[in-house]
């Protein structure tokens, strides 16, 4: 059996222990009216603000947003269910695609100077997995401490001699939740929790965050695991990141160490991982983990608040879209209230079932007047969403039932009109590269695309 194949396999059978241990998400109303009606509250490099200077920010926010509401309801309820605060003072740099991606990573781990925290869900054994081992090994013989979290199923590809080399010069190596039960950093050997976060803090002052792993594909380059056929064009990956500087920076470090500490790594060598913070720039960022131990996907219940509360807008960008009947309720009451719901997804994918699944799912959405659009020229893998101009999200989960029940997952929520617009440029430039989904042309798509569609339903929770 080839590793492809193997991979496949225990994907599946993580899949299905997943299921039966987990089968449903959260009643989303019931939590988002328990947590309503608290007053918003910010932090800066300093600490919590006082109540004055909380009303005072919300004011200058709401000033410069207009009539939008959304900022009164959803900051304060999304306070309410995440637990990290909203943090002034940061500077967030828009990465797109893994040619800016990795090239702003490089020259950030250049600069380190105490300690470098990488986590990925992939790390591949490739020209980009070559150019970040020689560059972490490189600052480990300087005496700067990296630190490395990938996962198991993530990197079941990547040769054991790769991290090996890592460990043999000093460089801390942990293995997420192993395959091997010989390995289990957990009693209970919770095989199907997998480590899909992409977060890279350097000095803990300098943090990224998004959809790009560590691999070729994401590099501007071919489609590497899938290489193009019959003289096809070879097709590049469209991803988005961010690059963070700033208070938020500290929230992000302590989701990599409280991984660390619940994979029980080797302690980890004494350096300054939270430094005293200072302001680098004007954006307000929330900072969100998810894990399976929470009560609820905190992600999840935060991307249903927001679209609950749009009076505008909804646009959502996403590689893999396997909506549950809540999140497909949001969606189509936001519609049915009046808002414009967009929706850019693949028009393929590197995984055929999921592709489908989220296909079954296209007829009720544009009968309720969302509009989808399929990106072309590209495999889409980017997770983003702008709601009203104001409210812009990034980070590595895909609106799918593992990213929101199975997954360890990380995503950073941005509060302003200024970085908003950034988003929406983002958007508008990925609409123009996508093809519109017409609802009498939908509706007339062959037969063999409506079987595959209903089968790939039948296995919607277990994508």
């Amino acid at each position: 059996m080839c590793l492809g194949t193997l991979r496949l396999a225990i994907a599946m059978a993580c899949s299905l222990l997943s299921a039966l241990g987990c089968a449903t998400l959260p009643g989303t109303e019931a939590l988002i009216e328990r947590h309503g009606g608290q007053t918003a509250r910010f932090e800066n490099a300093l600490g919590p603000l006082s109540s004055e200077r909380n009303a005072a920010i919300l004011r200058q926010l709401k000033a410069k947003s207009g009539d939008i509401d959304i900022l009164d309801k959803q900051i304060a309820l999304e306070q309410a269910i995440v637990g990290s605060p909203l943090t002034l003072g940061n500077k967030v740099t828009l990465l797109q695609d893994g040619k800016a991606t990795y090239a702003a990573m490089f020259a950030a781990i250049r600069r380190a100077r105490d300690h470098i925290n990488l986590e990925s869900y992939i790390i591949e054994d490739d020209e980009i997995g070559q150019q970040f081992a020689s560059l972490l090994l490189e600052q480990q013989a300087r005496g700067i401490q990296v630190n490395v979290i990938y996962d198991s199923i993530g990197a079941l590809n990547t040769p054991k001699a790769f991290f090996k080399r890592l460990t043999d010069s000093g460089i801390n190596v942990l293995e997420f939740n192993p395959l091997n039960p010989l390995n289990a950093n957990h009693p209970s050997w919770p095989i199907y929790n997998r480590d899909h976060r992409k977060l890279l803090v350097v000095d803990g002052k300098t943090a990224f965050i998004g959809g790009i792993n560590i691999s070729n594909v994401y590099s501007s380059a071919p489609l590497a695991r899938h290489p193009a056929k019959n003289g096809e064009k070879p097709v590049a990956w469209r991803d988005t990141d961010l690059q963070i500087e700033g208070p938020v920076v500290t929230e992000l470090q302590k989701l990599f160490i409280e991984t660390w500490e619940k994979q029980h790594g080797k302690p980890l060598a004494p350096k300054t991982y939270f430094p005293v913070q200072k302001n680098a720039g004007q954006e307000i960022v929330r900072a969100i983990g998810s894990t399976p131990d929470d009560p609820y996907s905190l992600i999840y219940l935060t991307l249903i608040s927001a679209i609950g509360n749009a009076e505008k807008q909804v646009y959502l960008t996403q590689a893999y879209f396997v909506p549950d009947p809540q999140l497909l309720k949001a969606l189509t009451e936001a519609a049915g209230r009046g808002v414009e719901v967009r929706l850019i997804l693949p028009s393929h994918s590197d995984s055929g079932s999921t592709f489908h699944a989220g296909r079954a799912h296209y007829s009720s959405l544009l009968k309720a007047g969302v509009k989808i659009y399929e990106r072309r020229g590209a495999l889409l893998h980017s997770k983003t969403a702008v709601i009203d101009g104001v409210w812009s999200c990034v980070g590595s989960t895909n609106l799918d039932w593992r990213s929101f029940l199975d997954n360890d997952e990380i995503n950073a929520v941005v509060i302003g009109r200024e970085f908003g617009a950034q988003m929406l440029d983002m958007f508008a430039v990925d609409l123009a590269s996508s093809e519109a989904i017409d609802p009498n042309d939908w509706e007339r798509r062959a037969i063999i695309l409506r079987l595959k569609e209903w089968l790939a339903g039948l296995i919607q929770r277990l994508l």
